[in-house]
């Protein structure tokens, strides 16, 4: 067996410890996790620096990869908050007595061992540990090369937080980077019970056509904002650009604008100067292309085929001016990664239609796709959005890091 192997097998022999102890003192593991990432700031910062200065400065995941005090402070508030959210394991669901009088329940218990997969994001490493602490749950982790020196400090203090509290570190096992051990985990199905892949749209591919352990996926986010012909062009144009430039590197951020025909040309010489101190660039269709080359915007390309549906996790976006809502919803619905959709519109009969045809895990009226997030809906944290429809939807957060369990007490039935 390899050492990979043994790994997982120590690690699926310690997850009964946690699933079997109480919330209070997994909260007290929590804790002492806020405290040591307080206290090991400037030691967390030097192994994350030492991760950014091996990434080209204009690479479009180096804002995933920085960590700052500020964001450290917020990563320490994110595990306290995850401590105030209820247990979701140990709920009794159901309750019945059958005629026979074999008493039945139905109570939710942790998954077991979960594996994820991630690129590039450390908050993930605190993240995913936390939920999964909280919930009973064991944890695999396999993080990218280019977070190896701060997914390893991060792992440091949740083991001595573990330790601490009288648990084993195998609990939580951050994999070797080396490409080759992904199958490996793919693979064991005898010690992983669900595969969690946080990342690009070719890592989700793979993990889609290589694992045989069950997966969730948390998909890549190609995320539209439909500027309808009654919309508020202020209250659009403030909204295109904070879904565009408040983050551009993360998936709930913006990347293509559709425009009803009638508001184009006013919308777009309103968008232009805000878009263009960010230094944003537009793939634009010919309608959009034509008006932006009018105002002298200087970031501007004609749109192919390829820039829709893209994801560019940086400072650029497409655009598309079609004649109404139906081709809006075409358009999104054909090249949409079902994650974030929003509509701006001062007509509810159009809103409450796009908010109920269009299949995406959140959809918004008269808001950013940016606050599809764990903690911006009240769920502590999360280990990503997941895109497909089984188990979870949206913010894949504590909630749903659990299964089900019949329990059976009887007095000598028999069938």
């Amino acid at each position: 067996m390899s050492s990979i192997l043994v790994q997982f097998q120590r690690t699926r022999f310690a997850a009964s410890s946690l699933a079997n102890s109480s919330g209070d003192l997994r909260n007290k593991v929590l804790a002492s996790l806020a405290q040591l990432i307080r206290e090991n700031t400037t030691e967390i910062l030097r192994e994350n620096q030492q991760d950014v200065d091996q990434m080209a400065s204009d690479h479009p995941m180096r804002d995933r990869l920085v960590l700052t005090h500020e964001r450290l402070v917020a990563l320490a508030d994110s595990v306290l908050s995850v401590m105030q959210l209820p247990d979701p394991s140990g709920q009794v669901l159901s309750e019945k007595t059958l005629p026979n009088g074999l008493e039945l329940s139905k109570i939710t218990v942790p998954l077991g061992v979960v594996g994820v997969i991630f690129e590039s994001r450390p908050n993930v490493t605190i993240d995913v540990a936390a939920l999964c602490i909280r919930s009973g749950n064991a944890v695999v982790l396999r993080g990218g090369s280019d977070a190896f020196h701060t997914n390893t400090i991060l792992v440091k203090l949740i083991h001595l937080a573990l330790e601490k509290h009288g648990f084993s570190t195998d609990l939580v096992y951050l994999m070797p980077t080396d490409r080759a051990h992904v199958t490996t985990l793919l693979t064991a199905v005898k010690y992983i019970d669900v595969i969690i892949p946080r990342g690009s749209e070719a890592l989700i591919q793979r993990v889609r056509k290589e694992s045989i352990v069950p997966t969730i996926e948390t998909g890549a986010g190609v995320c539209h904002t439909y500027v309808g012909a009654s919309a508020d062009l202020a209250m659009a144009v403030a909204i295109v650009v904070n879904a565009k430039v408040s983050r551009p590197s993360v998936c709930n951020s913006l990347d293509t604008v559709v425009l009803h025909q009638s508001i184009a040309a006013e919308f777009l010489r309103l968008l232009a100067s805000p878009l263009q101190k960010y230094s944003v660039t537009i793939y634009a269709d010919i309608l959009a292309y034509n008006t932006l080359m009018e105002v002298g915007y200087p970031f501007l390309e004609k749109a192919t085929e390829s820039d829709f549906g893209r994801e560019f996790l940086d400072f650029a976006c497409s655009i598309k001016v079609v004649e109404d809502l139906p081709e809006a919803i075409h358009h999104i619905s054909t090249y949409s990664s079902r994650h974030s959709e929003a509509i701006v519109s001062s007509d509810e009969t159009e809103a409450k239609f796009f908010l109920s045809t269009v299949d995406a895990a959140a959809v918004y009226w008269n808001a950013s796709t940016r606050f599809t997030d764990g903690g911006e809906f009240g769920l502590g944290a999360e280990i990503g959005i997941s895109t497909q429809k089984l188990h979870a939807r949206g913010p894949f957060a504590l909630e749903k890091l659990v299964t089900e369990k019949w329990i059976g007490i009887g007095q000598g039935q028999i069938r």
